[in-house]
């Protein structure tokens, strides 16, 4: 009896949830067809009209789609029995998911997060290009390090021309000779390679201002709430301007300058006649000078070291702002919005659910009605029709009475003459042929058709 109520429980409640199973269906597909829609629209071009019938017939047929699919997989399924069969299906309804995810999940995805992963793209290239600029300030001022090179080494021949000049250090012989010419010229060498240097930081500064405004009117347009495509296309018209300033900063470095200059100090050296009045005089004149040229040498090589250590360094490859769709946008940053994926998916795949309930609930329903009697699950409309079909078997009246009145014990009963037992007389009204009687008073007499055996013939009389 258990059994019996627990199949019949599961049957009524299936046809009592299939109503809603359908309104959910027709839900879900639509639901699904209206975020299609919103995704799909951000991806066409061409005038209104186009894009809102392109859009409107897109999404109708993947709602379509969807209802159908999920019909068919919900009426199918829970009714295949085999094992094969059913990993057939389950085969079926894999590659049917990966149709919806492929033509409508991705767009419900772009409808829910499109504005997000757009902000979330310009941030990214935002924090990019800060990266860019910071970088290419720094390989800019990398060149101020050597300012204090040259600084020093102009003192350095400033002092020595200045104590040659007043007490002869040099030379031993004090006054403004060739020495101290020499000494001053290059002392004024250094000192404007030091102001081309010093010149340049401002150059820097100006620049790097410049940038960090741009970078500043960027993050301003990533924050502000509103429409994205308004703001996308303000930040890459800003991105284009930050993108000319980065490249500016790289061309403002004066390490190439100061290997110029280095290699001309060696080069270019240019020593002047010694002028002194004897011979031992100049002979010390041009030992001085030697000397002052193998300084400037070794001064010109420390500083050609340098700048090529600086131009070694890599230079900043500036981005590009690449604008995005809000799809490609979304399948690009699906790892930050893993939320509204999810959202997208269970919308289009939640009947999937829905399926393997079905499935479950029939096969327990199945193993509930293999277990009960037979004469536990027939009907009262099928008792009527077997016996009516056993009557006609045994060649009675299909409406004959069922039971008859018993007999009454007034009936007349007379002994039997050779045995004294009471015999039953029947009334005279029940002796009457077998038979249906017509209105012309003939009986027609009923054929015995279930006792009758192959072969035999029906008796001529």
């Amino acid at each position: 009896m258990s059994l019996k109520n627990n199949a019949i429980r599961l049957s009524d409640t299936l046809r009592a949830t299939e109503t809603v199973s359908r309104f959910a269906l027709a839900v879900l597909a639509l639901a699904s067809g209206v975020y299609t829609y919103l995704g799909v629209r951000g991806l066409l071009d061409g005038s209104a009209t186009f894009v809102f019938a392109a859009a409107v017939i897109y999404s109708a047929a993947v709602a379509v789609a969807i209802y159908a699919f999920w019909t068919f997989m919900l009426r199918f399924v829970p009714l295949v029995v085999g094992g094969l069969q059913r990993i057939a299906l389950f085969c079926v309804m894999a590659v049917g998911c990966v149709m919806i995810v492929a033509m409508s999940s991705w767009l419900n995805a772009a409808a829910l997060a499109g504005s997000a992963a757009l902000e979330q793209h310009m941030a990214v290239t935002l924090q990019g290009y800060a990266e860019d600029l910071d970088r290419a300030h720094a390989n800019a001022l990398s060149a101020q390090s050597l300012l204090p090179d040259v600084q020093r080494a102009s003192d350095r021949f400033a002092r020595l021309a200045a104590n040659e000049r007043e007490s002869g250090a040099l030379t031993g012989t004090q006054g403004s000779g060739s020495v101290v010419q020499l000494l001053t010229q290059m002392s004024a060498q250094m000192d404007e390679l030091a102001a081309t240097i010093t010149g340049s930081r401002q150059d820097v500064e100006a620049l790097f201002n410049q940038g960090s405004a741009r970078l500043a009117a960027m993050r301003e347009l990533v924050s502000t709430p509103g429409d994205i495509d308004p703001r996308a296309d303000q930040f890459s018209s800003e991105a284009v301007e930050l993108t000319a300033v980065i490249s500016a900063l790289e061309q403002t470095s004066v390490a190439p300058s100061v290997k110029r200059a280095a290699s001309d100090l060696s080069a270019g050296f240019i020593a002047p006649v010694a002028d002194g009045g004897t011979a031992d005089l100049a002979q010390r004149q041009d030992q001085v000078m030697a000397t002052v040229r193998e300084s400037v040498a070794t001064q010109a090589s420390a500083l050609s070291r340098a700048a090529d250590e600086i131009l070694a360094e890599p230079r900043v490859e500036v981005q590009r702002f690449v604008p995005l769709s809000s799809g490609e946008a979304v399948i690009r940053y699906w790892s930050d919005f893993v939320p509204s994926w999810a959202g997208a998916i269970s919308i289009d795949l939640l009947p999937v659910v829905l399926v393997l309930v079905l499935m479950v609930v029939n096969d327990v329903m199945r193993r509930d009605a293999e277990a009960m009697e037979e004469a536990d699950t027939m009907t009262a409309a099928e008792m009527i029709r077997a016996l009516s079909l056993y009557r006609q078997l045994n060649g009675a009246p299909p409406e004959a009475a069922i039971d008859e009145e018993p007999p009454s014990p007034a009936e007349d009963r007379e002994p039997d003459a050779a045995t004294g037992r009471d015999m039953r007389v029947a009334p005279e009204s029940s002796i009457e042929p077998q038979g249906e009687r017509r209105e012309d008073g003939t009986v027609v007499t009923p054929i015995a058709t279930a006792s009758r055996k192959r072969g035999d013939t029906p008796s001529r009389s």
